[in-house]
């Protein structure tokens, strides 16, 4: 079954294409990851099936229905993208109440469903009695993270989850993705700057550039060598750019 198909998806700001996707499609519970360097079009390509930002041209469906301007797809679907997903002024307690309640969680289900995620928060954010606000930027992410994964969806999307966050961590959060995928089957799309990250984890690797995917890879039966070779290339490039 298709979970997510893209169709001639575009976003433009003036005559510059952020993304340009003719077709993609992403099949239940496969855990995917999105990689590619700033400004490929990672988080416009999840604002868009996210209907935070609207389309130039094309759609965006969610088992079977176009996501723009519908809430079908809400109810099963958890996300965290950046901070901005966050309400700063309440305490990780309160906002994962909150988050819980819009997914007809009581506290005591959401209590239950935190004790999943007690060894990645550590005592660093849940009892602080801090807002969301004073905690650091890798805190953040981390409840970014488990607010999303708590209420169990059968789509999760997430930008960049590793960033901002130490080695051990990052390992949690790998550990954490692929557990509950195998377990529950869940479709993932996941975005990262750091290839191996992705290939630690996930059945599907795309590679975007300039808004456009330039590779579609299945680790480990597919050679990622090239893929390396590719962000080598560019770094190279952008060394003689500035030599």
């Amino acid at each position: 079954m298709t979970a997510i198909r893209i169709e001639q998806l575009i976003k433009k700001y003036g005559q510059q294409a952020a993304l340009n996707i003719d077709h993609l499609e992403v099949e239940t519970g496969t855990l995917t990851g999105i990689v590619g360097n700033n400004g490929a079009g990672k988080t416009t390509l999840f604002r868009l099936m996210l209907d935070l930002i609207e389309p130039t041209g094309g759609q965006a469906l969610i088992e079977g229905k176009p996501v723009a301007g519908s809430d079908h797809w809400k109810p099963f679907t958890g996300s965290y993208l950046d901070e901005g997903f966050l309400i700063d002024f309440l305490t990780p307690e309160e906002y994962f109440y909150f988050i819980g309640k819009l997914h007809g969680m009581d506290p005591g289900a959401v209590d239950e469903k935190l004790k999943v995620f007690t060894r990645f928060t550590s005592d660093e954010v849940v009892g602080q009695k801090k807002y969301i606000r004073q905690l650091s930027t890798g805190n953040k992410q981390k409840v970014g993270i488990v607010a999303a994964m708590m209420v169990q969806p059968r789509l999760l999307i997430l930008d960049e989850p590793f960033n901002y966050l130490d080695p051990s961590s990052q390992i949690m959060v790998k550990r954490l993705l692929k557990a509950d995928n195998e377990a529950r089957n869940t479709t993932m799309l996941v975005s990262s700057h750091n290839l191996n990250h992705l290939t630690d984890i996930c059945s599907r690797v795309i590679l975007l550039e300039k808004g456009k995917i330039i590779k579609d890879l299945t680790p480990p039966q597919d050679d990622l060598r090239e893929v390396e070779q590719y962000f080598s290339v560019q770094a190279e490039d952008q060394g003689s750019d500035q030599s």
